[in-house]
């Protein structure tokens, strides 16, 4: 049994949904535009950088929708899907993921980017399993701007996929082969912890780390 593990932004999809919601909550006017393009904006240079503080970054993203109704909220969740990401669903990712259900692979969406935003994404991508940065919610079920637990970026990743392991009560020594696709460099720790690295549509960053240590290197988009 193979585990086939997949980061999300930049790697299954051409874009960063998350940075793509916050564009799309300019477009719906729950922002002031161009004060949260600045910021949004810096916050994503930062996560290229790898320097992002997540959770800042968290509580910004989430606050122009998470204190409307849930009406709003889907609404607009299934607009962005509509018009935003349903264009970025590339059939090369989606056969990738098909190559590996063919297989019969576990197959795991890991993203640093919130539950809100991804699992709309991951169910139209075919992957059931998600694991993504979990939004607390206070005793009447609203977000509170707060991640709960440990966020899956960075080496939060590797936290993350060994407490989902757990629960599914599997470990990694149960795999034959464990497949990380990642993009970015921000994704190092997972990539290393996989037995089969793939550096997928790699920024130059990981595409001259991966040139270096032999990994394989997978083009999905023009």
């Amino acid at each position: 049994m193979n585990l086939a593990l997949f980061d999300l932004d930049g790697t299954l999809i051409p874009q960063d949904s998350d940075h793509a919601f916050g564009e799309f909550m300019i477009r719906l006017g729950w922002v002031d535009g161009d004060r949260f393009r600045q910021r949004n904006d810096e916050f994503y240079r930062q996560y290229q950088a790898g320097c992002l503080d997540i959770h800042a970054y968290v509580e910004f993203a989430t606050a122009p929708w998470r204190t409307r109704s849930n009406a709003e909220q889907g609404a607009a969740l299934q607009r962005f899907m509509d018009e935003v990401i349903a264009p970025m669903l590339h059939e090369s990712a989606r056969e990738l993921v098909r190559q590996h259900e063919r297989a019969g692979d576990r197959m795991v969406i890991v993203t640093a980017t919130n539950e809100f935003v991804t699992q709309p994404i991951a169910r139209a991508l075919g992957v059931d399993a998600l694991i993504a940065v979990r939004l607390e919610r206070d005793l009447q079920g609203r977000h509170t701007g707060r991640i709960e637990g440990v966020p899956s970026f960075r080496e939060g990743k590797i936290a993350r996929v060994d407490e989902w392991l757990a629960a599914q009560g599997l470990n990694w020594a149960d795999f034959d082969r464990t497949i990380f696709y990642s993009d970015s460099t921000n994704d190092l720790p997972l990539l290393e912890r996989a037995s089969e690295p793939v550096a997928t549509n790699p920024g130059a960053a990981l595409e001259a780390i991966a040139l270096q240590r032999g990994w394989r290197i997978l083009r999905l988009f023009p």
